[in-house]
């Protein structure tokens, strides 16, 4: 199989913590949902599974120079990301939250109008923040180790009001500090799944394949219920 390196499906992601989706040891290990449905797929396929962690500016030029295989780190698959690369099966779907102070009034898009709401620049996080009327876009660039931190921080030290991100990320984040709450969540069912180069139709072939073995008999979603059974499985 054509992969960046001989029996190896290296696959780029960012070193952060983002717990119940990824989060990993000092040592590499890694935990969550979306290393062990990436560790079942590698496992499907016969390859030995291998992370580049890289910030997340980084990931589509890793990807393009062949250093990785794919993008297996919150990829929502989008027709504006599928004409710079291919796309394997979803292995997740998602709704996206947006959290603010626990003391904050907001409810609803509307009452962000006039107030300062971040996201990653150039995510479908961002592309939904620019859907509330007359809120004021914050942009957070992906060069950095942990640009979620890196929008927390902001967030409560008031230079941002409000967060738009993932619900499998500030959900749980919510609930386990008391100085954020979700002020609401929009139901945008974001498909996520493994972008690599345009061209290498062996593997994503076989991938597709791998995703539709664990799936079909309920390993993939064993995999959901453990590390997010406060999520109903999307498949």
């Amino acid at each position: 199989m054509n992969t960046a390196s001989p029996g190896v499906l290296t696959l780029a992601c960012a070193a952060l913590d983002a717990r119940p989706l990824f989060w990993t040891e000092p040592d590499g290990t890694r935990h969550g949902y979306e290393p062990a449905a990436a560790e079942l797929v590698a496992d499907e396929l016969g390859l030995e599974l291998r992370w580049s962690f890289l910030q997340w500016s980084d990931f589509g030029p890793a990807v393009e120079r062949g250093d990785a295989d794919g993008i297996w780190c919150g990829s929502a698959i989008t027709r504006e990301r599928q004409e710079r690369w291919d796309y394997s099966a979803p292995y997740a779907v998602f709704d996206e939250s947006v959290i603010v102070r626990a003391g904050d009034v907001v409810k609803a898009p509307g009452d962000l109008a006039g107030r300062r709401v971040g996201a990653i620049d150039g995510s479908t996080n961002m592309t939904l923040a620019q859907t509330f009327p007359d809120a004021v876009m914050v942009p957070f660039g992906g060069a950095t180790d942990d640009v979620l931190g890196d929008m927390i921080r902001a967030l409560r030290s008031g230079e941002v009001d409000a967060i738009v991100d993932d619900d499998v990320a500030l959900v749980p984040l919510a609930a386990t500090n008391e100085d954020l709450r979700i002020a609401f969540t929009v139901p945008t069912r974001n498909r996520w799944g493994m972008a690599r180069r345009k061209g290498n139709e062996e593997l994503g072939s076989a991938v597709d394949r791998a995703l539709a073995g664990i799936t079909a008999d309920g390993r993939l979603r064993n995999t959901w219920e453990r590390w997010l059974p406060d999520l109903a499985y999307p498949f």
